[in-house]
């Protein structure tokens, strides 16, 4: 039997909290959010004075990233030269297919998701990143 990891809600909150203290750092406004395994919200943050709309767009960038498992920026890249299925994907509820979200994974395993949006799209991905780092778990 192969062990498994999981994501504990103080480390979620950790990651969150990082999150938005480096878009904080940018002068952004962010929101960020962070699921498990399953696409499952385990804590989010809005950053004051982020953007409402924003808040969906960070979920639905973490749930792509875990159920992909791989950064949302990713999965258009991935799947660019196939329209057709390209579309399809897009259409699917919680999915984003641009940058800010980032699978969190522990040995080798994806144990969620986490997504940032309100600022540039390269300023969504480091904030992101540096919510991993707080947590010990940078992307692999």
């Amino acid at each position: 039997m192969l062990p498994t990891y999981r994501l504990s809600s103080s480390a979620a909150l950790t990651a969150v909290s990082a999150a938005v203290s480096h878009a904080e750092g940018l002068g952004a406004q962010v929101n960020a959010c962070v699921v498990d395994a399953g696409g499952n919200q385990i804590a989010f943050l809005r950053g004051d004075g982020a953007f409402l709309p924003s808040g969906k767009i960070a979920r639905d960038k973490a749930r792509t990233s875990a159920g992909f498992k791989l950064p949302s920026g990713a999965l258009y890249e991935a799947l660019k030269a196939e329209p057709a299925v390209l579309r399809g994907i897009l259409a699917q509820p919680h999915v984003a297919a641009f940058p800010g979200g980032l699978p969190i994974t522990a040995k080798g395993e994806v144990i969620g998701g986490i997504g940032v949006s309100g600022a540039t799209a390269d300023q969504d991905e480091a904030c992101a990143r540096a919510g991993l780092a707080a947590i010990g778990l940078p992307p692999e």
